[in-house]
């Protein structure tokens, strides 16, 4: 993808606050900065839907939220359930915690099932982005976890959760992008907060850039 502008990152841009202490008047500022620099998404906890979908409504920034997070690993009912709920609430994009541990044990129908089953609740009226958190996985497990997410239905694959050990990297995005093609999504989310990383997301083959510093980055771009 190609960056005529540093103005053009910013629709590329999941402007990111998932601390648990966010308040909603922090919540009402994000979406404040999302309108003003044109991010493409706020990313916030479940909790903060109803809010964020109230003062974006009528913009062009969606609102995305989290499923199973930050671990994966409750319950595939739960994760559906979640998801119906923050689409009831008016999410538009869920970025869902692939179960790790079934991954790492190779049960891979169980973790495609799962990924399916939160595709399916979806259904047409939110994309699903699966968080991969590439930090716990082999090269061959990134891999596997990458495929199964395609064949599921998914909209995306995303690297991190940003509350593992690792973030992003341009390695894995690189990866990522030769398993499921030049078609597929791909967020590069967790340690990303200047400009000329981002950039090198971009290049390596991300299409979305999850980060909490979306204010600085654009901010500092105005000197590239």
């Amino acid at each position: 993808m190609n960056l005529r502008d540093p103005s053009d990152l910013a629709s590329l841009i999941d402007h990111t606050l998932l601390r648990a202490d966010a308040t909603p008047a922090q919540i009402e500022q994000l979406c404040r900065e999302a309108i003003q620099y044109g991010f493409a998404a706020v990313c916030i906890n479940p909790g903060n839907v109803p809010l964020a979908a109230q003062r974006l409504e009528g913009t062009p920034v969606k609102v995305c939220t989290v499923i199973g997070f930050p671990l994966g690993a409750t319950t595939t009912l739960v994760k559906v359930v979640e998801a119906r709920d923050a689409i009831a609430s008016g999410a538009t994009e869920l970025d869902m915690v692939m179960n790790i541990g079934a991954l790492k044990a190779r049960e891979l129908d169980f973790v495609r099932h799962d990924i399916a089953a939160v595709v399916n609740a979806a259904a047409g009226r939110a994309l699903v982005k699966v968080i991969i958190e590439a930090c716990y996985l082999t090269e061959e497990e990134k891999r596997q976890a990458c495929s199964i997410a395609k064949e599921a239905g998914a909209a995306f694959v995303k690297t991190s959760t940003g509350f593992g050990p690792g973030g992003a990297t341009v390695q894995d995005v690189m990866m990522m992008r030769q398993v499921v093609g030049p078609d597929m999504g791909i967020k590069a989310a967790g340690g990303i907060r200047d400009y000329k990383t981002a950039v090198e997301m971009i290049r390596a083959g991300a299409t979305r850039i999850g980060t909490s510093s979306g204010v600085a980055i654009m901010t500092s771009s105005r000197g590239c």
